[in-house]
């Protein structure tokens, strides 16, 4: 990589019509997998060098940095934990022990989102901070965007987490132009900034573009289907992925919408869904390096269709914040491994998170699986769902308690024939026992700047 970051990489206006943005995207896995065992070695041999942590960790382990030199030979490692990386940032903040490159050559800092306690400070050196914009140029140029494209903003913009000013540094790297209003500053101002730039495509949280399209009509006189959009990039939250959400985002915007899978941890964004709208591929396979984890088994499965598991991520070429075998949390399924775009890396779908699952009577259950059923229920029901999870950890053995929205237009008198319905089809579908009980619709707050959780602790006060 050059020294000295562009805010524009030099060619992207002659990008626009090919067909990837980068030729790995496209190349045969024989040839990915000698540029990712390439670029392993030189991980191992940077880390052997500057990471007392992994140094520490291999060495309790029993493993020299030199013995890793292929794909195979990562499996010998100890995964990297969550639980690991906090105990590090608190060791050490604001960076962690596990930071890997000197103070001076740090020039940008990311938060993930905290979703699951105190968010994770993850540091940048210039070369991460481009290798950064690299990868999500990728994932846009799969999702849709085009290099002089418009796009207006609407992830957060204010929490200081990817969705924010790295999304917007890696659209003005491929040459679209962000709109940065940012969910924070609230349906109103998109709106109008959306009516007045006229942008091609919107990126967002799936459930805050579906409410942001639901207020066009209020805030502008106009349904959100007559602003000119034709591209809707959703990420952030599962949905994009959820038949029933797609249907009624691209309804409501009268525009095609793909999705992204990423996370702090390792970069904005890595996987990608092209035009063919059938999951999302692996476009950064020479930066981040993906085994496949069965956590029944513990073992390593090949990515095969229909395989599914916990993605577990190497980062290849970072410097000052590099993971080694980092269990994702993200637990996925296998959609394909070939497609009619030309791209060679696995689709996939993100069925949900390992540390959201909970165990119904021995049943596994994932909350978006839950919402997912919920939507294809509209307009009998609103698509707005939570799970009551009022019990130790994550294993009960009673119903597990949801609370759904009616559809807004629906009469009382038909939620106890409802309740039963929901708790069929979640049955059915899902093999768990639910208790359900039906509220009005919009009893839960708007989506906003914040992603959507779908879990409460304690039953809410409800009218």
């Amino acid at each position: 990589m050059q020294h000295g970051m562009r805010f524009r990489r030099a060619d992207a206006g002659a990008k626009a019509n090919d067909r990837f943005w980068h030729e790995i995207e496209g190349m045969p896995l024989d040839e990915v997998r000698r540029i990712q065992e390439e670029r392993l070695v030189e991980q191992m041999a940077y880390l052997k060098a500057n990471s007392p942590f992994y140094q520490d960790k291999f060495a309790a382990a029993g493993i020299d940095f030199d013995e890793i030199r292929t794909i195979e030979d990562l499996q010998r490692l100890p995964f990297t934990y969550k639980t690991e990386i906090r105990e590090s940032l608190s060791a050490e903040p604001p960076f962690g022990c596990h930071r890997a490159a000197p103070m001076e050559d740090i020039i940008q800092m990311q938060a993930s989102s905290g979703t699951t306690g105190s968010p994770s400070y993850v540091a940048l050196t210039e070369s991460d901070a481009e290798m950064w914009h690299e990868m999500t140029a990728r994932c846009f140029f799969a999702n849709g965007v085009r290099p002089g494209d418009m796009v207006l903003h609407a992830f957060s913009l204010a929490k200081g987490f990817v969705g924010g000013i790295p999304v917007m540094q890696g659209l003005q790297y491929m040459g679209a132009i962000d709109v940065p209003v940012g969910a924070d500053g609230g349906a109103d101002r998109l709106l109008r900034a959306c009516a007045d730039t006229r942008p091609r495509c919107v990126v967002g949280a799936p459930n805050f573009v579906i409410h942001l399209a639901e207020k066009a009509e209020e805030v502008l006189g106009v349904p959100a289907s007559r602003l000119g959009v034709e591209r809707v990039v959703v990420g952030g939250e599962p949905g994009g992925g959820i038949p029933a959400i797609r249907a009624k985002i691209e309804k409501l915007w009268g525009a095609k919408c793909t999705e992204m899978l990423g996370g702090t941890d390792l970069g904005v964004t890595y996987w990608a869904e092209c035009d063919q709208q059938s999951g999302m591929h692996m476009v950064n396979m020479d930066y981040v390096l993906t085994e496949l984890l069965d956590p029944e088994t513990g073992k390593i499965i090949p990515w095969a269709e229909g395989a599914s598991g916990e993605m577990i991520y190497t980062a290849l070429g970072r410097r000052a914040s590099p993971l080694v075998r980092f269990r994702s949390g993200d637990f996925i399924e296998v959609l394909g491994t070939t497609c009619a775009c030309g791209r060679t890396g696995p689709k996939i779908r993100c069925t949900g998170r390992t540390d959201d699952m909970l165990i119904v009577r021995g049943a596994n259950v994932f909350p978006s699986a839950i919402n997912s059923i919920v939507n294809e229920m509209v307009p009998q029901t609103n698509g707005v769902m939570r799970v009551v999870a009022d019990f130790e950890g994550h294993t009960t053995q009673e119903p597990l308690k949801i609370i759904v929205e009616r559809g807004p237009d629906r009469d009382r008198d038909g939620d106890a024939n409802l309740k039963k319905k929901i708790e069929q089809r979640l049955r059915d579908a899902l093999v768990f026992r639910a208790d359900v009980r039906i509220v009005d619709a919009d009893t839960f707050e708007k989506p906003g700047a914040a992603k959507v959780a779908f879990v409460l602790r304690k039953y809410p006060d409800l009218p």
